[in-house]
């Protein structure tokens, strides 16, 4: 493709319509050729957003454990048992027990949503090609 090339940092959102399409060197009533299309696509990647790394459910549950704040409960817990107070212990414990299991819960929950919202997203578009709308 002569002319700019996709991949400068230019900021095509700041574009107005018309110098977007002259840079781009397309004709909106036209569209591009199928042979271009494909060329573009070749060289610039299907546009989709990327999608996150899917984690399972043990994973996520452990990561519940990982922060500064259950590290400083756990050392207290461990503190307290080495001293034979046992209630103390376990309460501590507990604590942290419920607070992964909740963030474990609510992780689930919003992960669901998010993908609620992605399925909801609609993945067609119309368009002109070759003068056709495709």
């Amino acid at each position: 493709m002569p002319g700019q090339k996709l991949s400068s940092p230019t900021h095509w959102h700041a574009l107005k319509a018309d110098e977007a399409l002259r840079r781009l060197e397309n004709d909106p009533s036209q569209g591009l050729s199928s042979t271009e299309a494909a060329a573009r696509l070749a060289q610039y990647v299907p546009n989709r957003l990327p999608e996150g790394a899917k984690r399972g459910s043990l994973m996520r549950f452990l990561q519940q454990f990982d922060n500064i704040l259950v590290y400083v409960l756990l050392a207290a817990g461990f503190v307290k048992l080495m001293l034979g107070l046992w209630l103390d212990a376990s309460i501590i414990t507990g604590v942290v027990i419920i607070n992964a299991v909740l963030g474990f819960l609510q992780e689930g929950k919003a992960e669901k949503a998010l993908d609620s919202i992605r399925n909801m997203l609609s993945a067609d578009a119309r368009f002109p090609r070759s003068s056709r709308l495709a």
